[in-house]
């Protein structure tokens, strides 16, 4: 477990505390390295961590993303982060991830000269590669839902040796970025309910998928998003809601 010595102090030169207030977050813990900012998140939420407390890694030795797949934590090439939430409503918890791609992309879009994406269900792109993803994990005793962790993870440079990620704009202050993408995870997390209509049209007009051939989670043409975030393919047997799965495109 991290100690008190471990923690820094500033972020890019902005103290913990100015960020943390500009972000109204209860706490804020800021390391050099972590294994995942997921990890220490729920170990902090176990310990009964409030409700928007974030953790934040310069670096992450073992960052992930779905389905146990590595996620590029290089020192300071992003914003690695994950933020404890403790939700009450379980149908919100369920579109979640997409909740939390829509106000990303609003977030970060003054930060990125390209127009960016929605890649079904937990991903960023623009045209160029991947920009982040979120990952939630959600925590239960019993049937009851104690909290949830949001992963976040932005790229301020691209990954290297994954040649289809991008990044956000030359000279993106971490500090700045750091500060939307928590107002946003605070927002989504408070919203209940499926997602609106409007909501829904926000996706779509980010979707990378819409009018697309996939292959994964169904052979098919995506045609967009349903109210409980299953994503719309068209089949030779008709339109089928999918609610998991990855997105894969056909050749």
């Amino acid at each position: 477990m991290p100690t008190t010595a471990g923690l820094l102090t500033a972020y890019d030169g902005v103290a913990a505390t100015t960020l943390a207030a500009d972000a109204q977050l209860p706490m804020l813990e800021l390391h050099h390295e972590l294994t995942s900012t997921l990890d220490r998140a729920h170990e902090l939420a176990a310990e009964g961590a409030p409700a928007g407390t974030v953790v934040v890694a310069n670096r992450q030795t073992a960052g992930r993303g779905r389905h146990g797949r590595v996620w590029q934590s290089a020192p300071g090439a992003g914003v690695w982060m994950t933020m404890v939430e403790r939700p009450t409503d379980l149908q919100a918890l369920g579109v979640l991830s997409l909740r939390l791609g829509v106000l990303l992309a609003d977030a970060l879009a003054p930060f990125s000269a390209a127009s960016i994406r929605l890649k079904w269900p937990n991903d960023l792109w623009t045209d160029a590669g991947k920009l982040a993803g979120t990952l939630v994990e959600a925590r239960w005793r019993g049937s009851a839902l104690e909290w949830v962790a949001i992963g976040i993870g932005v790229n301020v440079r691209p990954a290297d040796g994954e040649p289809q990620t991008t990044a956000l704009d030359a000279a993106v202050p971490r500090a700045s970025v750091l500060a939307v993408i928590c107002r946003a995870a605070r927002r989504a997390a408070a919203m209940r309910g499926l997602l609106s209509d409007d909501e829904v049209a926000a996706w779509v007009a980010r979707d990378l998928a819409c009018g697309r051939a996939v292959v994964e989670p169904t052979a098919g043409v995506v045609r967009g998003l349903r109210a409980d975030g299953a994503l719309l393919v068209e089949t030779p047997s008709g339109v089928q809601g999918i609610l998991s799965g990855s997105l894969r495109f056909a050749r």
